[in-house]
């Protein structure tokens, strides 16, 4: 089984460092990124089992990568602050983090954390069923079977599919689903990810004028329809 993958987003090295090499020493496989940009980018194109971050950013506020992150993707996210305050640690959870560190902290408090956050998440992120499993995602195993069967998609239809699976039943709009896919194609635009989706919805089977599984809603983008199995 491959090792559970943690992107370090802080701008101090010792910091890096310290995480990841203990965190590595635990088991995880480790990436690192010293800027919000960065660790943004990285978090969209490399596809982390958890992500720690912190806060305060020499260029975005950490709290924006976690909404930008959130907005495409639910994979969990630790936030590394030195605010302690009941109010901050509300205000991080509000944006979608899955805990919340205060600095300073020992390593093996945070490999804890780490460990427990990726327990929850996982039965979430392995695999999630549709209409009866007439479609199953596995994150896990980054496949969508339809009717038993494993569709050929691209990796930009994978992840647009999965953005709106994670979002469902809110309806993300062009640029957001954009983002989720920016990282590996440097040259896509919105009318690129129109033509992703007739292409998602092909593979799928959906009538474009009556889909069952990706829906256009006017004036925002587009939303998934279905709810999973119980």
């Amino acid at each position: 089984m491959a090792a559970s993958s943690v992107l370090v987003i802080d701008d101090e090295r010792k910091i890096r460092e310290v995480v990841g090499g203990y965190l590595a020493r635990e088991g995880y496989s480790v990436l690192y990124s010293e800027t919000g940009e960065a660790g943004l980018q990285a978090a969209l194109r490399e596809h982390p089992d958890l992500i720690v971050l912190d806060l305060k950013l020499p260029d975005v506020p950490g709290e924006e990568i976690a909404r930008a992150v959130r907005d495409v993707s639910d994979v969990p996210i630790i936030m590394l602050t030195a605010k302690s305050s009941e109010a901050d640690r509300i205000a991080g959870l509000g944006l979608g983090a899955d805990d919340y560190l205060v600095k300073p902290f020992s390593m093996r408090e945070l490999a804890a954390r780490v460990a427990a956050v990726l327990r929850r998440s996982k039965s979430i992120r392995d695999a999630v069923s549709f209409d009866g499993s007439r479609l199953v995602i596995d994150r896990g195993a980054r496949e969508v079977r339809l009717h038993g069967l494993p569709l050929a998609l691209t990796r930009t239809e994978y992840d647009l599919l999965v953005a709106l699976v994670a979002n469902a039943p809110r309806a993300l709009s062009r640029e957001q689903l954009l983002a989720a896919v920016r990282g590996y194609e440097a040259e896509a635009s919105e009318r690129t990810v129109d033509a992703h989706i007739k292409n998602l919805r092909h593979k799928l089977g959906d009538d474009p004028r009556e889909p069952t599984f990706v829906l256009t809603v006017a004036g925002i983008g587009y939303r998934f329809a279905l709810r999973p199995d119980a």
